[in-house]
């Protein structure tokens, strides 16, 4: 009867004792939105861009209908630095410029209206035949610009678009650097600037650009009220610190509690020390048979999800730090438990080749951590992949950018 009473009253402690430590806490630390046109502004210093581009331009003059195209086209080049504020709005500033072409009249002096002296033979209207030269003339074009990102004004930010439109408008100083008149005159400018995205870094650029100037920016006074300048440009753009607009979320985060850990294991150490003392009371109480009672920790931890940044494999301080909480408990538990550390990545960002290298990649950086930072013994260890998968958790692609060590 004592040995009956007394191994009901060890299942009962270990019992407890098992329950108290799968007692875990989920706590939320973010709440997310649905709305897709709702995102959180980044810092200062994040996603700025930084481009250059080169095409062709030409100026809209007062002869240009009596100038071939192809002949009316010089080289243009771009380079520009700007800044997104959100997703839809940004601004930046930049340089163009180089060389126009045009036609004049030589009635005018050749030193009044930039013309090279040459006469243009392809007029179409006879009557025009020997009176219209061609002018060159070297210019420089500083100017500042809004941008409005339709893409995503319209249809919502999405991370890892791969093509963006961005129509914007802009005012801007030009002035001409060759031969007379010097002229120097503020420019309004309207614009389509579309992108191309190669990584989270770079993007091509394909830039349609048209600024309006004062009738006498090639020196001769015509019929038009205003001249203009249009160009084309394709290029590549680099971004700057370039950060994800992160929408409000939530993550859940298992956590564990030092305090009932540490209360635990004492209750553990007492129930051992009072099976010595009631083995001790049998044998003072000569009973012929005293059965050995032998407590063992059969601790099987709950999984445990770390998140990463997309295309990163790097294991966050936050993440650190339950880890160290996983890892103390792994040591102090059964050894001959094995955990699988499971590495996943987002199928809808990347393709499959990169997907299978991140998703290794991400579990031997927790396998890393656990085994040469916290000292968890590599055999009770093992590592498994699984590629791109669709959102595993809340319909959240950023919680299947993710580890879960799980205990088999």
């Amino acid at each position: 009867m004592q040995r009956f009473i007394l191994s009901l009253a060890l299942i009962g402690f270990i019992a407890n004792a098992y329950g108290q430590v799968n007692n875990t806490k989920t706590q939320t630390i973010v709440n997310e939105s649905k709305d897709r046109y709702k995102v959180v502004t980044n810092y200062y210093f994040d996603n700025w861009f930084l481009g250059i581009s080169g095409g062709a331009q030409m100026l809209i003059g007062d002869h240009d209908k009596q100038m071939q195209f192809k002949d009316r086209l010089t080289p243009a080049v771009n380079a520009y630095l700007g800044k997104w504020f959100t997703p839809g709005i940004g601004v930046r500033v930049g340089y163009n410029g180089y060389k126009l072409k045009g036609l004049t009249h030589n009635n005018w002096s050749s030193a009044l209206t930039h013309s090279t002296g040459e006469i243009y033979q392809d007029v179409k209207n006879s009557s025009d035949l020997g009176l219209l030269e061609v002018q060159k003339f070297d210019f420089n074009h500083i100017n500042g610009d809004v941008l409005f990102n339709l893409t995503n004004i319209l249809s919502g930010y999405r991370e890892g678009r791969f093509y963006n439109i961005s129509p914007y408008v802009g005012l801007g100083w030009a002035w001409v650097t060759s031969g007379e008149p010097k002229s120097s005159e503020p420019s309004i400018n309207l614009g389509v600037y579309n992108s191309f995205r190669l990584s989270n870094a770079f993007n091509l650029t394909l830039d349609f650009r048209g600024s309006l100037v004062k009738d006498d920016f090639d020196g001769e006074l015509g019929g038009r009220k205003e001249e203009g300048i249009v160009s084309g440009t394709f290029g590549i753009v680099y971004n700057i610190r370039n950060k994800a607009w992160n929408k409000e979320r939530e993550i859940q985060v298992i956590s564990y509690d030092e305090t009932e850990l540490n209360a635990l294991r004492e209750r553990v150490n007492q129930l051992a020390n009072n099976n010595e003392a009631l083995k001790k009371q049998l044998e003072e109480a000569a009973s012929s048979t005293i059965t050995d009672v032998k407590i063992e920790r059969n601790v099987l931890l709950a999984p445990i999800l770390i998140t990463f940044p997309i295309n990163k494999s790097t294991v966050s301080n936050e993440a650190r730090v339950n880890l160290g909480f996983f890892a103390k408990a792994i040591k102090e538990g059964k050894s001959n438990v094995v955990y699988n550390i499971s590495g996943y990545a987002d199928k809808g960002t990347g393709t499959p080749a990169i997907n299978e290298r991140l998703s290794r990649e991400r579990a031997e950086a927790i396998y890393n951590v656990l085994v040469r930072e916290f000292g968890v013994p590599a055999n009770q260890l093992t590592i498994s992949n699984y590629g791109g998968v669709d959102n595993m958790y809340y319909d959240d692609p950023r919680l299947s950018r993710a580890v879960i060590v799980l205990g088999n």
